[in-house]
């Protein structure tokens, strides 16, 4: 006995599109829409009289600044002395707060 050939609708087009998908998929696209946002520049490095103008803008101490930021006291009084420097997601924070300083407002 001989197994019956199934047939298949071919649409150049449908398999385009898959090929396309795919491609996307292996660049990193994981989802089907795609939307091209412009990233921003890296944040430039904050030196610690800046640190502290922000802090002193916004009219708070250091503790409820770290609380604002979401770091530790200590964190913020080493940033204001230049033990250390803020980087990441906190230093893009710090920019955004020098930029905008009300949008702590509805943070406390």
């Amino acid at each position: 006995m001989r197994a019956k050939r199934k047939e298949y609708d071919f649409d150049v087009n449908e398999l385009i599109g898959a090929l396309d998908e795919t491609l996307q998929h292996a660049r990193g696209k994981i989802t089907l829409r795609t939307t091209r946002v412009p990233l921003p520049k890296k944040a430039a490095p904050m030196p610690p009289a800046k640190v502290v103008a922000l802090r002193q803008t916004l009219n708070v101490s250091q503790t409820v600044f770290a609380h604002l930021l979401n770091v530790s006291p200590m964190t913020a009084k080493s940033w204001e002395t230049g033990r250390r420097s803020p980087c990441g997601a906190a230093l893009r924070l710090l920019e955004i707060a020098s930029a905008n300083p009300n949008v702590f407002s509805s943070a406390r």
